[in-house]
């Protein structure tokens, strides 16, 4: 028989899964002496020496099985990390396998995936080969407790979940308790384990932490990560930076803005070549030079990829004390800034530019709403003559270049949460959109093409802002839209953003013009990161890059160090290979969308418990879309998207207009359209998922819209049969086919 030393030696140095079979035919073992083997391999089990994995191959304890299943923690794109998905070592940490992951399409894992590895120890770690992708395992969601008729269920927190799993494990979780938890089972047999308990969900701060888990974003900074940050703070602003901290550079940013990443200066132009024009520079927070590439720092800005801002905090991309504090611009403190110098002419041309690494000390920072008063006349600031007025001066020459280019001019309102010291909710209301907010868009937009093309000139690196023209299919649906509205939109053409500037324009008087705006907004393609310039088609623009907010983004941060790179300026330069960048900027894109997606979840939670009060009463609402099964519609002012189901809308058939993007009564002619305002009733409104759900006040349509009367009954062709209560539903476009 074999000692427990060389069971251990042998099945820790096959290249092979070695079981009770594998190891008696490695030792010779026969008849009796495998009886005997079998009770020696469950007393080094019962004493912690070896674990079996599935398939009852063996392996060292606090070790990983030859084969096994792992699960994805973390994928940036360069590096993937996993764990074993099975681990009962008591008291040994889970290891952390590297993956070596194979390329190709359909090679790229992304956090949650489950692999078949082949594993091997390398070093002091362990490396994993892909053998191949499994399905997804025991899903883990968000959820509220809740109890009925005695047993507890788990009420999921998306809008789309209908079904409510058994509890079959509460571990210690009270009915109301915010929770994550694994479900499984199929179908109606679903079961909820209970995995971590995270409160209260209805208290302040709870909808942005159900987002947070939710998309699994990261949001707490390591102890390590925290030391090195801590440690590069401390380092010296570096010699060779071109002093500027006698210039009256300001930031005009949000009243409650926690950091400042822009400041901005101009200043008329002496130069008689220049006749007319403006000498400005844009002075960035120098990040690249306290982030360098390779560091932990740099690692887990990747993985975030941007901050993240919720009413009621930020998850920011890099620890408090560079992110707010020292990379931060403020008022009366030198800081390393990255400094953008352009010439620009009289008629909003930048016709030079040049990028050094400099020192500013800002004159002010200064909000967007007192700035504005003070340009106004409505307020005195002692900045308004040597540092505002320039600005705005200079600010009407680039005017004149972008209403040159004509860039996509859509005006479409965004929704402010306010917020009491407590977290509570005092109103929600639209965003106002002032002119300083402009000011400061144009003169980051200029700063950004200068990066782009100092770059080209350089034949350097560029990570680009993308935005492609739009889909054919999408303008098709937009000309079938604005037919119903008797707008003419022709397809010939060549389409510029000023083709769609001039649509927006021809509707700015009727009352649909919002609508309008928003179906030319879904029309476009969504914007991204790469290193192959597509130009940027909203802003009409032929080379466009990310370049003045490095303190929250990472493409920003890969722009500063080509710009380093490319004029000499010192470290901090390095850069990726061209492979490495295409994957940096899918990755960057992708986490981008993940942001945008939380943001919003967590504003719809916010005004579902602000609409929550007002649950039965009837609302000034308009339709915000269309769909077979029944149209969405938003409370006017407020905002928040809730469905009022077709079964909802009475006893006689609806059919589906698609290109109308409307619901028409086969008998009365009754309709319910894209844009038109109604009264409806807030039956529901959920904070926990952000759904609401309307219903008609009278049981019966009622309202104005597009093209329709004043009872809202619109006339149309043949009846196709949508919907009638009591029913199944017999559901037909009419339109395009699908």
């Amino acid at each position: 028989m074999p000692t427990r030393q060389q069971i251990i030696d042998f099945i820790t140095s096959s290249n092979t899964p070695a079981g009770k079979r594998e190891i008696a035919r490695a030792f010779g073992l026969s008849g009796q002496e495998k009886i005997a083997l079998k009770a020696l391999l469950k007393d080094m089990s019962d004493e912690g020496l070896i674990d079996a994995a599935p398939g009852r191959a063996f392996h060292k304890m606090g070790g990983v099985p030859k084969v096994t299943v792992l699960r994805v923690v973390e994928a940036d794109g360069d590096t993937v990390w996993a764990v074993p998905e099975r681990w009962e070592a008591e008291g040994i940490p889970v290891p952390r396998l590297r993956v070596r992951e194979k390329r190709g399409p359909g090679g790229a894992l992304g956090v949650g995936d489950r692999i078949l590895a082949r594993t091997e120890e390398a070093g002091k770690g362990w490396v994993a080969h892909p053998m191949k992708k499994l399905a997804k395992g025991d899903a883990a969601v968000l959820g509220v407790v809740h109890e009925e008729g005695g047993r507890l269920y788990l009420q999921g927190l998306d809008k789309k979940e209908r079904a409510s799993p058994v509890i079959s494990e509460r571990n210690g979780a009270e009915p109301g308790d915010l929770v994550m938890a694994e479900v499984t089972g199929k179908g109606p047999r679903l079961f909820a384990k209970v995995t971590e308990i995270l409160g209260d969900p209805f208290a302040p701060r709870s909808f942005s932490l159900i987002a947070i888990h939710k998309h699994e974003i990261p949001h707490i900074f390591s102890e390590e990560l925290l030391a090195e940050a801590e440690r590069v703070a401390k380092q010296p602003l570096g010699d060779g930076r071109e002093d500027l901290t006698d210039l009256p550079i300001v930031a005009i940013d949000p009243a409650d803005a926690r950091d400042h990443d822009d400041s901005v200066w101009a200043t008329p132009d002496d130069d008689p070549k220049n006749k007319g024009g403006w000498k400005a520079v844009v002075a960035i927070a120098d990040v690249s030079f306290y982030v360098r590439p390779g560091s932990l720092l740099d690692r887990e800005a990747r993985k975030r990829g941007n901050s993240v801002y919720f009413p009621d905090r930020v998850v920011p991309m890099l620890p408090e004390i560079l992110s707010a504090d020292v990379c931060s611009l403020k008022e009366g403190v030198e800081r390393a800034a990255m400094a953008c110098h352009m010439r620009i002419s009289a008629d909003g041309e930048i016709r030079d530019w040049r990028f050094t690494r400099a020192v500013v000390k800002l004159a002010a920072n200064i909000a967007y709403e007192d700035a504005q008063a003070a340009i106004d006349g409505a307020s005195d600031h002692p900045l308004t003559e040597t540092a505002l007025r320039p600005l705005w001066d200079c600010w009407a020459a680039l005017g004149k270049a972008r209403a040159k280019r004509e860039p996509l001019d859509l005006d479409l309102p965004e929704r402010r949460i306010v917020l009491d010291e407590k977290g509570r909710i005092l109103s929600v209301a639209p965003r106002e959109r002032l002119d300083a907010h402009k000011l400061i868009e144009d003169y980051m937009i200029a700063a950004n093409v200068a990066a782009a093309k100092a770059l080209e000139k350089k034949k350097a690196p560029v990570m680009y802002r993308i935005h492609e023209p739009p889909s054919r299919e999408k303008l098709v649906a937009l000309k079938d839209y604005l037919k119903t509205l008797d707008v003419a939109f022709t397809l010939g053409q060549v389409i510029r953003p000023k083709t769609f500037n001039h649509v927006i324009e021809r509707t700015k008087d009727a009352d649909f013009h919002g609508d309008v705006m928003t179906q030319v907004l879904r029309t476009q393609t969504q914007a991204y990161y790469g290193p192959q310039n597509a130009g940027h088609f909203g802003l009409a623009l032929g080379s466009y890059a990310h370049f003045t907010s490095p303190i929250r983004r990472y493409a920003d941060l890969v722009v500063h160090r080509a710009l380093t790179e490319a004029f000499k300026l010192g470290p901090g330069g390095e850069l990726p290979a061209d492979k490495d960048m295409e994957r940096t900027g899918e990755l960057i894109s992708k986490l981008e969308r993940r942001a945008m997606e939380a943001e919003r979840d967590t504003v719809d939670r916010y005004v579902a418990a602000y609409l929550a009060t007002h649950v039965g009463e009837v609302l000034d609402a308009k339709i915000t879309g269309v769909q077979s099964f029944g149209f969405f519609a938003t409370v006017e002012g407020i905002g928040g998207d809730g469905l009022v189901p077709a079964r909802d809308l009475g006893r006689e058939y609806f059919r589906y207009d698609e290109a109308g993007q409307r619901l028409v009564g086969e008998q009365t002619g009754e309709a319910f359209a894209l844009g038109q305002r109604l009264k409806l009733r807030l039956a529901e409104a959920n904070p926990v998922s952000g759904a609401l759900r309307f219903e008609l006040p009278d049981g019966k349509g009622s309202g104005s819209g597009p093209g329709g009367e004043g009872d809202g009954r619109r006339k149309g062709g043949p009846p196709r049969p949508l919907h009638r209560r009591g029913r199944p539903a017999n559901i037909r476009h009419q339109g395009k086919k699908r």
